[in-house]
């Protein structure tokens, strides 16, 4: 399949459906979407992406700060009845103007949000990770079913063109099957005050922020979920990453046999990479997960990787609009959130015991 058409089609549709669905007519309407954080990711990419989109508008904002609400209202012509708490959260039932919420709050507020979210009858769009423990996550996913409402994960890269079509190459064994993937995603963290330090709040520290890029990675290339995973963590600062992790180092192993190694950090900048090793070559990226200004490469001029920026956002929001209004399946789903808090917690797992240990099943 001619590369450009394999990344339209893989977009629009399941990596891994585990149901079907009847497909519908095309979408006629735009669906509405509440925020419920209002910090920078929201301010800065998902209210701004918005605007841009097919299927999707703002309808809400859910903010625990009164200015800030003052603030969105003037900026996007919003009413004060569009302006929720996150005391009032759950009257949301009786707004139709709400179809989906989209969950942009601290990790450890994510399974809350979501199950409220799934009993006031909306559908659930959750940032990643998808929330603190795998078990949070099974309890999610219930409540999205008990509701009939989709459960979605913010796994932006799964729909951008460098990544899909490096999916491609693994998928059609463009240089001959994958063996190894060599990845990494830190960064330096600044303020020690922030939520991210904080074990409830963040369930973790780079590994659950930004590490679980670079997993993400390193499964979706490989094409099957990792059986067995070895790890160690490194601490430079014992004070300030006195409740979550620093670095972390793991070795993934496959069914297959073939395998992976994995870098995050909160330590320094530079690790943005994944480096897939084929049997007839390699490719990967360099940066690899930001918003933009990603690049990509391969050993074979004849197969470059090389795609324009996209907005993740707009991409990934209209996805999920679309599947809803379409009645067809959304990846990544819920499930997908759940297989990565398997990995991250076999990882955790191995630091503490000193020795390689398994990846429960879903």
């Amino acid at each position: 399949m001619e590369r450009r058409t394999f990344i339209k089609t893989i977009a629009g549709a399941s990596l891994a459906a585990d149901v079907s669905f009847a497909q519908t007519s095309a979408p006629d309407r735009k669906l509405g979407w509440a925020l419920v954080g209002l910090g920078s990711l929201s301010t800065n990419q998902i209210a701004p992406a918005l605007q841009k989109t097919k299927f999707c508008q703002l309808a809400a904002v859910v903010t625990g700060t009164p200015e800030k609400g003052v603030k969105w209202r003037e900026k996007y012509g919003m009413t004060e009845k569009q302006v929720y708490d996150y005391t009032n959260f759950d009257k949301i039932i009786d707004d139709p103007a709400i179809d989906v919420v989209c969950i942009v709050l601290p990790n450890g507020m994510h399974h809350e949000f979501a199950i409220r979210a799934a009993k006031a009858g909306k559908h659930v769009f959750c940032e990643k990770p998808m929330a603190n423990s795998a078990q949070e996550c099974r309890e999610m996913i219930a409540a999205c079913e008990a509701a009939k409402k989709y459960l979605g994960t913010g796994y932006r890269c799964q729909r951008e063109p460098h990544h899909l079509e490096a999916i491609r190459f693994a998928r059609e064994k463009v240089f001959g099957e994958v063996r190894h993937v060599d990845a990494g995603f830190g960064f330096k963290i600044g303020d020690p005050k922030q939520w991210r330090l904080n074990r409830k709040l963040a369930g973790g520290g780079a590994l659950m922020d930004v590490g679980v890029y670079a997993m993400q990675a390193c499964r979706y290339l490989m094409g099957e979920e990792p059986s067995e995973i070895s790890a160690f963590e490194t601490k430079t600062d014992p004070v300030k990453f006195a409740q979550v992790d620093e670095t972390i180092q793991w070795m993934m192993k496959f069914p297959s046999g073939r395998t992976s190694n994995c870098t995050t950090t909160y330590n320094f900048n530079g690790l943005n990479f994944f480096t897939a090793i084929a049997q007839k070559g390699r490719f990967g990226m360099n940066p690899t997960y930001g918003y933009n200004g990603l690049k990509g490469w391969t050993s074979d001029p004849a197969h470059p990787l090389d795609f324009e920026d996209t907005d993740h956002f707009v991409t990934q929001m209209d996805a999920f609009s679309e599947a809803i209004l379409t009645n067809k399946p959304f990846e990544p789903s819920g499930v997908e959130g759940l297989r990565d808090l398997l990995v991250i917690e076999a990882i955790y797992k191995s630091i503490a015991s000193g020795k390689s240990e398994r990846v429960a099943s879903v």
